[in-house]
């Protein structure tokens, strides 16, 4: 992570380094750039629980395969660009805002786009002004969703569908954090699809049965289902399928130092085959 003390790119494009298929990738949580006009009061090693580190460099092969592959640089906990535009809390605000806000319960929870609590501690110490948040979503969340978009509808355009993953790490404890009763542990990958709507299964299928077979433990839809982002992109009748994939902290990377595990690299091998996986199912479409 870093501090910024200007303006810096919201995202980095890694665009496909072999032929072009119609995948589009994106890791919207992994960014550790911090915006100088963050202001938060809670400490900002607490803030790093809402990062996804690594993720984006866990997947680094999907360019390979010919897929696109977009990162966001600033931390979900500054603005949360899988959430939608109006999940904003209005209790958070020092003023009203101009138009109807729709909370969801993620924004009970202190997860909305723009986040108020981490690890049930307040961010801020005050309410939050509306040109601030204005500005995070100008500056970020609108930038973000118009490069995803853009690559999102390029490869529909061009091969009349298009396969989209949205990549995650999860902590370890996940149902605590959610405040879920489990009678189970946290499996090493969860695979959303909004309970089967937003994904042809069969790609859901083969990326459950790679994982499997290579030693994982995987869930669907349990504790995470996908949310806006999956939900406004995934409409498989339109042949645009959009599947969430959640990879456990604990396989990879230490939750209390952020650094890297012995095990990273095997896991970053793995993904580089589910990532050849994957092509080869959506080469066989186009």
């Amino acid at each position: 992570m870093r501090f910024a003390d200007e303006s810096f790119e919201p995202y980095v494009l890694s665009l496909p380094k072999s032929t072009v298929i119609p995948l589009v990738c994106d890791s919207p949580h992994s960014g550790v750039i911090y915006p100088a006009d963050f202001q938060n009061y809670v400490p900002t090693s607490v803030l790093r629980s809402g990062e996804d580190t690594y993720v984006e460099e866990l997947w680094r092969s999907l360019p390979f395969v010919g897929g696109t592959l977009i990162a966001a640089n600033f931390p979900r906990t500054y603005i949360d660009p899988n959430r939608d535009v109006d999940d904003i809390d209005p209790n958070i605000l020092a003023e009203p805002w101009a138009s109807e806000l729709h909370p969801t319960e993620k924004s009970r929870l202190g997860y909305g786009l723009i986040w108020s609590r981490v690890h049930n501690q307040p961010i801020y110490d005050r309410k939050l002004w509306v040109a601030e948040v204005e500005n995070r979503i100008g500056t970020y969340y609108e930038p973000y969703h118009a490069v995803l978009n853009r690559y999102i509808e390029l490869a529909h355009e061009r091969f009349g569908g298009v396969w989209h993953l949205n990549l995650h790490s999860m902590p370890s404890n996940s149902y605590e954090i959610l405040e879920l009763k489990a009678d189970k542990p946290l499996a090493d990958f969860v695979l959303g699809d909004r309970d089967g709507t937003t994904c042809d299964p069969t790609l859901t299928g083969i990326v459950e049965d790679f994982l499997l077979e290579h030693g994982y433990t995987v869930a669907r839809n349990d504790p995470f289902k996908g949310v806006a982002l999956i939900g406004r992109l995934g409409r498989p009748a339109e042949n645009r399928h959009s599947l969430q994939i959640e990879v456990n902290r604990a396989l990879y990377m230490d939750e209390s130092t952020y650094e890297k595990t012995a095990s990273f690299e095997a896991l970053q091998k793995d993904l580089a085959k589910l990532s050849e996986k994957v092509a080869e199912f959506v080469k066989m479409l186009i």
